[in-house]
């Protein structure tokens, strides 16, 4: 068996502790980092668990229909959030948002006349699961494009805001 790239597991099982479990994950992994399988346990869970999917593995990608024309950035943004729900099946939901929310990133998004993505800003970091800025991102990313937008006075910029819940689905606010 290769040595196992400590780096690699510091950075996705380090997050996830606390300081009792991180303190015995990184005496596990200096030890037993280049033994074999089957002298560590705990590594061996260790990287099964790192081989398995993540909740956040892009998903299949889906075939969505030409953008509609738009007159306006309020059309723009409404159809873009259904764009989003629409590029995101496995992502998203669409129920009413759950009291408590996990996270609430803000995104601002700059088109181009095109409708394509010209540039994504971060207005507002989550302070926990920051990691669902990252799916928000990608979620605008694969909705994309947006409609042709020469028509539309500028700046063909909006914001939009994720309600993340508690298994990282999101519903974009303006559905809400």
């Amino acid at each position: 068996m290769h040595c196992i790239d400590f780096l690699f597991l510091s950075r996705t099982y380090w997050r996830r502790g606390t300081g009792a479990v991180r303190s015995a994950l990184a005496g596990t992994f200096l030890v037993s980092a280049c033994s074999t399988p089957t002298s560590s346990p705990v590594l061996l869970s260790a990287t099964r668990a790192a081989e398995q999917p993540t909740a956040t593995a892009p998903p299949a990608t889906v075939r969505l229909p030409p953008p509609a024309a738009v007159r306006s950035m309020a059309d723009v943004r409404l159809q873009a959030a259904r764009r989003l729900i629409a590029a995101n099946p496995e992502g998203t939901y669409t129920g009413p948002a759950p009291d408590p929310l996990l996270a609430i990133p803000v995104l601002e998004i700059e088109l181009r006349a095109d409708g394509h993505i010209r540039r994504i800003d971060v207005l507002r970091m989550p302070q926990q699961a920051q990691d669902t800025v990252q799916i928000a991102v990608a979620a605008v990313h694969r909705a994309a494009p947006f409609g042709d937008l020469s028509r539309v006075p500028k700046p063909w910029r909006f914001t939009e805001t994720f309600l993340f819940d508690d298994d990282r689905k999101f519903k974009p606010r303006v559905l809400d």
